[in-house]
């Protein structure tokens, strides 16, 4: 009998992602999409060929009774759509960040365990054939002591000019809970999530304020109420160092064609790595040698990431962003937050 398989949010991300995949699983079925608005969802509905549609949840759950759930909505709506469908006994696979607040990614992953149902988050780069090649070699000792990782995700100006990214009410922040998570994930991810002892940011909100157009469409500058810039530092418990920079606006000039730059590097005492193609190099006497490259980066990240949560449902092994790490990350966030709204470091 096939998974019956429901959409909590009828955006982007539903459509382009889950949708795109659940579709090429044939023991999946997609049984019903959750919307605020009864029009859009319908058309949604029409458009993706899903037989039902609601705006109301509840309804949507005593009716269809799915075994897995997609939560797709704005970072503020995470906690409760995902609360929901675990107290109706679903597997859950919800789009980053957890929440907006760590005590709520806690409870999600104390009402899945007691539920004992799957709760996986959709951090998606740590699921490119990058990272997973990048882990077995840190795994294996290749770099030595990691003790200095640069995560990075920048945009010189590319604010989305869609949905909510600027209202800090809904999504809990900027670029840091929208892109920066990312790339902290992926990095903690290859570390093993060793333990954070402190951290130490400084956020601005300098460009975002004042410009109305970029690279991603127009936004309102008077309703643009998150930063456009931060930079930390994360102390480990282990004595390494990461340092984080992360940006939707920033003056500066990137080195690729892309509009954003999102990459780890990690230095440790035998060797050092990029993620982003993965790459292992060193020095020989003054001189940089490779010992392991990919020509280019895995941009199949988001299916592969879809792909373990179904598999997972479906009684498979596969390694997800669970519960643990969600509450994890989400935990490093609100610090990295809480430090540069303080001005000054926060110990965890």
């Amino acid at each position: 009998m096939k998974k019956k398989v429901a959409l909590i949010g009828n955006g982007q991300i539903a459509e382009k992602v889950h949708i795109a995949y659940y579709k090429k699983r044939e023991e999946i079925e997609i049984v019903a999409v959750v919307g605020a608005t009864e029009e859009n969802v319908k058309q949604f509905a029409e458009r993706n060929s899903i037989p039902n549609y609601y705006t109301n949840a509840e309804e949507m759950y005593t009716s269809e009774k799915p075994d897995m759930v997609s939560v797709c909505t704005p970072n503020r709506f995470h906690f409760e759509n995902v609360m929901q469908a675990l107290e109706h006994n679903c597997n859950v696979l919800c789009e980053k960040p957890p929440a907006i607040k760590a005590e709520d990614a806690k409870k999600m992953l104390e009402l899945a365990k007691q539920k004992g149902k799957i709760l996986a988050y959709d951090f998606h780069h740590r699921f490119a054939d990058d990272v997973t090649v990048l882990k077995e070699k840190i795994d294996q000792g290749i770099l030595g002591d990691i003790y200095f990782v640069k995560v990075s995700a920048l945009r010189r100006n590319a604010i989305p000019g869609w949905g909510t990214f600027i209202d800090k009410e809904a999504q809990g922040g900027g670029p840091l809970i929208d892109l920066g998570i990312h790339m902290l994930d992926a990095a903690m991810y290859v570390l093993g999530y060793p333990n954070v002892k402190k951290v130490t940011a400084k956020m601005f909100q300098k460009i975002g304020t004042k410009k109305s157009k970029g690279a991603f469409g127009l936004w309102d500058p008077q309703k643009f109420t998150v930063e456009d810039s931060l930079f930390s530092y994360i102390e480990l418990e282990n004595g390494g160092l990461i340092h984080l920079e992360t940006s939707f606006a920033l003056n500066l000039k990137l080195d690729v064609k892309e509009k954003t730059i999102m990459n780890v590097e990690l230095c440790g005492d035998e060797a050092g790595a990029t993620m982003f193609p993965a790459e292992v190099y060193k020095d020989d006497q003054g001189e940089l040698i490779s010992l392991f490259k990919r020509e280019a980066a895995d941009e199949d990240r988001h299916m592969k990431s879809m792909q373990a949560f179904v598999n997972r449902c479906l009684g498979g092994n596969d390694r997800l962003a669970d519960g643990e790490e969600g509450y994890a990350i989400q935990k490093l966030v609100e610090a990295i937050y809480q430090s540069a709204e303080k001005n000054e470091s926060v110990t965890l």
